[in-house]
């Protein structure tokens, strides 16, 4: 029986989970979960009630990282795992201070105490240092680090896309756009259908 893997596909947690999935060949039941309609099939599996939540058996894996390593230690062709200690340092910083910004950029009215331009600043700060280390990538090649990170990245870059572009950050943009132009990023944005339960089953990568 394939592990299931509750899902949204615009949640960069859940893509990065995706990405790590199709890139060890790690295949599993996909169940696209709608957040205002959450099943309960996955409330009841799931101790945040957030997504990406993956089931194998009985074991539970709800954080988006932890499903990258799971997925990774079982099969890791490219070598993701392959990374100096800096990428978990990146990593940290991405989830924390730059997810933190992003959030109330990008969700300004959840935040109506806080001032937007001051994070859009501290978020622009991260991208900056970001520029000046990839070569294209963080490291000699593709890692974890990278992908990551590059669903947020995206999810920053597309609260005003046309006022990212004319950002000093060359190398983060072309990283950026290298990844959604590559296959991968194709395969794990594919739509599907909201899963109900007794729905035929549905597997990724397919």
């Amino acid at each position: 029986m394939n592990p299931v893997l509750y899902s949204f596909r615009r949640c960069p947690y859940a893509m990065r989970a995706r990405l790590a999935l199709q890139v060890s060949g790690c295949r599993v039941e996909l169940r696209e979960v709608v957040l205002r309609d959450k099943p309960d099939a996955f409330l009841a599996v799931s101790p945040s009630a957030t997504v990406p939540c993956l089931v194998d058996q009985s074991t539970v894996i709800d954080e988006s990282l932890d499903i990258m390593r799971w997925a990774l230690q079982q099969n890791d062709p490219k070598g993701w795992l392959d990374m100096p200690e800096a990428g978990e340092n990146w990593i940290t910083r991405a989830d924390g201070p730059f997810k933190h910004a992003l959030d109330r950029t990008k969700y300004a009215i959840r935040y109506p105490d806080e001032d937007a331009a001051t994070h859009r600043a501290a978020a622009s700060d991260f991208l900056t240092e970001l520029d000046a280390v990839l070569n294209p990538w963080l490291f000699e090649k593709p890692s974890l680090a990278d992908f990551a990170i590059l669903p947020f990245v995206r999810q920053f870059a597309y609260i005003d896309k046309p006022w990212f572009d004319e950002q000093p950050w060359p190398n983060v943009q072309l990283w950026l756009d290298t990844f959604l132009e590559s296959p991968e990023f194709a395969t794990i944005m594919h739509k599907y259908p909201q899963w109900k339960p007794h729905d035929p089953s549905v597997y990724f990568p397919n």
